[in-house]
């Protein structure tokens, strides 16, 4: 088992920024890739990005690149999301997951709880 918990949301103004974090605790954390997912009131969970478990291979939704970054800090078992110029539309509850590499949903097996993203206009 894995056990994921996020935090650093939080209410902000449009253009302004926040990085979130997710620290991993259980089963070998460099094991997995680590994603990052969101879901808006009455839509489907959305692929963010993810990060290869050696930190060296990214991928982001089309709609985020150059505004949010994935990291990863393999010694501290943490994944971050630096999330800037954020738009309104980025309102969410973000989730990070751990499993295999890829943008679906199912690719994962570990989700943690979620902390919500508020972007005011």
């Amino acid at each position: 088992q894995v056990q994921l918990v996020e935090s650093g949301g939080g209410l902000v103004q449009a253009g302004g920024s926040l990085r979130l974090s997710c620290a991993a605790s259980g089963r070998t954390f460099i094991n997995y890739a680590m994603g990052w997912f969101r879901q808006a009131p009455g839509k489907e969970r959305e692929f963010v990005a993810v990060i290869s478990y050696s930190g060296l291979v990214k991928n982001s939704a089309s709609s985020m690149k150059g505004r949010f970054t994935i990291s990863r800090d393999n010694a501290k078992n943490t994944v971050y999301l630096q999330m800037n110029s954020l738009k309104p539309e980025d309102t969410a509850v973000y989730y990070c997951a751990a499993g295999n590499w890829g943008i679906g949903p199912n690719e994962y097996s570990y989700w943690g709880q979620g902390t919500q993203v508020t972007v005011s206009s």
